[in-house]
């Protein structure tokens, strides 16, 4: 049917699109990530969830830079769910992962093993499995106010659980859990984000009719506050590998129930849906058993700080061979 011809183009391309930014996004992402810990691993620890934490922060030239960073993120994230759907491009957004393991190897010439690529790689071919498996579809659905409520009830549920776990623990129990709290903000933002790019193709006028981006700013705010208490309670890699995790699966939800995405059923595609599912947790079971993620120096030991790293592993001696 020549429509038919005519019309796959243009849905290849906003495709393309749509993945190739969520790609970028998730670079720059990582680098923020890296910026904002530097700025805030210096905090004393009674800062945890107080606003003398950015404070803090915004005294540091350096996290100021991840925080234009951030900005540039959420452009690239906007323009992305713009064009693609909220099941496609939160799914690509755990590259970010990779791309931080690369920053922390490269860069800062963090000692990276075989468990830290294997755990990363699992995560990703996981996330990236159940994405090909399920094949999200539709879309397209406005949520009505009865869904928003829903799901706004739900999430500040699970966010809350996610910061009492936050506050006792192990360094890096802290730091994951900060991570779940930013992942589940974060992609109540995103699903927001989808709702207000919408609204925007029919005039800014009509957007400010609608509650979505006033919550849109409420969830910003909260995502930037709630992630640097991650980046401060311990390893970077602890609180990056659950939001990454956490970010994506919730999304993937949240566009079943709030705009209809669709994804394969039956049998067959549901198996390969779970286990799909499967890996990613295996993958995350073992990066967070990394010593790098776990963060299993002594507190307060200068091998899990970020800022002078690179310095300080092109100063050491090499290591000798372990009997």
């Amino acid at each position: 049917v020549p429509g038919g011809r005519q019309r796959c183009p243009v849905a290849s391309t906003t495709g393309v699109v749509a993945y190739l930014l969520a790609v970028i996004a998730a670079f720059v992402n990582a680098l923020t990530s890296v910026l904002q810990r530097i700025g805030v691993e210096s905090a004393p620890a009674s800062t945890t969830l107080r606003m003398s934490l950015m404070a803090h922060a915004i005294r540091r030239g350096i996290w100021l830079i991840g925080f234009g960073l951030m900005l540039v993120e959420f452009a690239l994230q906007a323009t992305a769910l713009r064009f693609g759907q909220l099941s496609v491009v939160q799914p690509v957004l755990t590259t970010e992962l990779l791309f931080l393991m690369l920053i922390l190897g490269v860069w800062f010439r963090y000692r990276l093993g075989p468990q830290e690529w294997l755990g990363s790689a699992i995560i990703v071919v996981g996330l990236g499995g159940f994405f090909l498996a399920a094949a999200p579809a539709g879309g397209n659905a406005i949520p009505d106010t009865r869904s928003w409520v829903v799901a706004s009830v739900v999430l500040i549920a699970v966010i809350t659980g996610f910061i009492v776990a936050a506050l006792r623990g192990p360094r890096w129990w802290r730091a994951a859990s900060f991570g779940a709290a930013t992942a589940v903000t974060a992609a109540f933002g995103a699903a927001l984000t989808k709702a207000t790019t919408t609204y925007i193709s029919e005039g800014w006028g009509h957007v400010l009719t609608h509650a979505q981006p006033y919550m849109l700013a409420v969830t910003g705010l909260g995502t930037v506050f709630l992630l640097q208490n991650a980046l401060h309670a311990g390893p970077i890699t602890a609180s990056r590998t659950t939001l990454v995790t956490f970010n994506p699966l919730v999304s993937i939800v949240l566009g079943i129930t709030l705009f209809a995405d669709r994804l394969r059923a039956g049998p067959l595609w549901v198996t390969l849906e779970v286990a799909a599912l499967a890996v990613l947790v295996t993958g995350t079971v073992i990066l967070a058993r990394s010593p790098l993620v776990a963060g299993t120096r002594a507190e307060g030991e200068p091998g899990e700080m970020l800022a002078g790293a690179r310095h300080r592993e092109m100063m050491a001696p090499p290591m000798e061979a372990m009997p």
